[in-house]
């Protein structure tokens, strides 16, 4: 499934797209003093970023670029994917449900969650969404919920798209679209991509879909 990556910090040119992953690490260790190279290593990372592969690339970057507005975001953003990885405890959200009241992570402690960031306009999300119906609709009785966390900015827009998928679930929102706060907290410039909590709070896989997602969960929820 083609997934999209957008970043609001960087955009990506199209050509990026063709080339292999090893051509694009060329390219970066080639252009070290050139801010460039930053949107260059984000496509190394793809959909699914390596956070010690990144920041390898990024530390071999020119001081110059490192110390340069973009470069510093970079750096949080690595920080984010390096804090936001397999084994480490997942930093709280809270944001409004589409009722306009605060809901938090912290309030599905106890449980296996899946943290599922997604938008209505979001074409790969709203196919995504039917086998997260089928998932949540074989585990929901099993110690298993999902906290969907929307990257939408029109509240109708949400909550259309929560009603005519059927998404029963929980869901949250601050309606800033990429600059949604959870989103960057994870380091979280793709969707759809979600991330899966143990009952402790503790990040035990991420971007898992379809029956990838359904096997994880037979073999946690024995």
């Amino acid at each position: 499934m083609k997934k999209i990556i957008l970043s609001f910090l960087f955009a990506l040119p199209f050509f990026l797209f063709a080339q292999t992953k090893e051509a694009l690490i060329a390219q970066v260790k080639e252009n070290p003093k050139s801010t460039e190279s930053l949107k260059t290593i984000q496509k190394v990372g793809g959909y699914y970023p390596d956070y010690k592969e990144l920041r390898a690339l990024y530390n071999g970057l020119d001081k110059s670029v490192r110390k340069s507005k973009d470069g510093k975001a970079f750096d949080y953003y690595l920080k984010r994917l390096e804090s936001t990885s397999v084994g480490k405890k997942a930093p709280g959200i809270t944001q409004l449900t589409p009722e306009g009241e605060p809901f938090s992570l912290t309030d599905l402690r106890g449980k296996y969650v899946l943290i599922d960031f997604w938008a209505a306009w979001c074409p790969d999300c709203r196919k995504e969404n039917p086998n997260l119906v089928k998932t949540y609709a074989e585990f929901k009785d099993k110690n298993f919920e999902i906290l969907g966390v929307s990257f939408d900015r029109k509240l109708e827009d949400w909550v259309n798209a929560i009603k005519n998928d059927n998404l029963t679930w929980k869901h949250i929102s601050d309606l800033q679209s990429w600059q949604n706060a959870a989103g960057t907290l994870y380091g979280v410039r793709s969707i759809p991509q979600n991330i899966l909590v143990d009952p402790e709070g503790i990040i035990v896989a991420r971007n898992l879909h379809g029956e990838d997602l359904n096997a994880k969960l037979r073999e946690l929820l024995k």
